[in-house]
């Protein structure tokens, strides 16, 4: 259990090291209404099936439960837009006995049929030293699954049955990201990052305390995450590899917290999780499945078609106010994902007393 001495921890470990604080990109300056919102929607069916037939009327953009226009409108495919994806396996969170499991589950996708893959798509491996990221793109599957198989997870550092692993894990996992988010700043189109992973360590909850200067350092991590996904154009995905072997209590746990943090004295460290950072940029988050193929064969189904919608926000009262975004779809019985929100005027809050 958490206790109090949690907070005395965090000054002691600083939740994002030196080394993130030197690849994280500065927070953009987003000027009130000067720049519109760009959202990459994708409408499926009940079966998950993409739907591509949808025209402007049948979208309403709503930014904190008021319409907004759409400025611009386009039905994408990836003969339009070039679509990369990238898999990560996540050797930090996933127990150590399931990692071959999980390895060859990607194995198995990436050489299914001719193992010619319909994207460009590179690997990523994740180990309590941090991630390694593959060079370059391919379409070949056997190369991609041979180097894969030669990835070394090499031994665990960090202590799981210890009481603080769990935050070790979570600033392993942060820093990771924004690494792999500063990559897929300099690709074009739209990125698909698919992290193999139970998910993160949530760390929070009733017995989980922040002092104001950690509750700001969150608050300011969640933002610049939240703006450079978008930004950059990547739609994260939770691949949970241990499926219907997971508590249905731990599963859901994330949804607690999936509204966007709206100031430092709200948020909570899972505004950081994988789980809840999945959601909110229009990915999938899957609870009770363990087929890894299968999985990844339903993230990719969104790189087929989507709608490339824009909207001018309305003028901004301060820095880091979050919007939240609802795309309502004037057609019953359809299922629409995109981002949950925005941040506007995103702005570094000063961390000093």
């Amino acid at each position: 259990m958490i206790l109090r001495r949690f907070a005395c921890l965090l000054l002691a470990l600083p939740l994002f090291s030196p080394c993130a604080a030197r690849s994280q990109k500065p927070l953009p300056t987003v000027r009130s209404g000067a720049k519109s919102i760009h959202l990459d929607v994708v409408v499926d069916t009940k079966s998950g099936q993409p739907v591509t037939n949808l025209t402007r009327k049948d979208f309403v953009i709503l930014d904190n439960k008021s319409p907004r226009p759409i400025t611009s409108f386009k039905v994408m495919t990836p003969a339009q837009e070039p679509v990369e994806v990238v898999f990560l396996l996540d050797a930090v969170n996933i127990p150590y006995q399931m990692v071959a499991y999980a390895r060859q589950g990607l194995i198995k996708f990436l050489r299914a049929g001719d193992a010619k893959l319909a994207y460009p798509t590179s690997l990523a491996v994740l180990t309590d030293n941090g991630v390694m990221i593959a060079k370059g793109f391919s379409t070949d599957g056997n190369a991609l699954s041979n180097s894969l198989a030669h990835y070394s997870i090499g031994l665990r550092e960090i202590n799981r049955t210890a009481q603080w692993g769990g935050l070790q894990r979570l600033q392993i996992c942060v820093n990771s990201l924004q690494e792999l988010d500063a990559y897929a700043a300099r690709l074009p189109g739209r990125k698909l990052l698919l992290w193999i992973s139970p998910g993160w360590p949530l760390i929070s909850g009733p017995q989980v305390y922040l002092d104001a200067m950690e509750e700001r350092e969150t608050f300011n991590q969640a933002v610049a995450l939240s703006t450079s996904l978008r930004k950059d154009s990547v739609t994260l995905y939770d691949v949970n590899p241990i499926g219907a072997n997971e508590s249905l209590l731990f599963a859901d746990y994330y949804q607690d917290f999936l509204s966007g943090a709206t100031s430092p004295g709200n948020v909570q460290l899972a505004a950081l999780s994988l789980q809840v950072l999945s959601a909110q940029s229009g990915g999938l988050v899957f609870e009770s499945e363990n087929d890894i193929p299968g999985m990844i064969r339903r993230c990719l189904l969104d790189a087929q078609s989507w709608y490339a919608i824009r909207f001018d926000p309305p003028p901004a009262d301060k820095p880091n106010q979050f919007h939240q975004i609802t795309v309502k779809l004037d057609r019953p019985g359809l299922i629409v994902r995109t981002r949950n929100g925005y941040y506007s005027n995103p702005r570094t809050i000063g961390s000093r007393r």
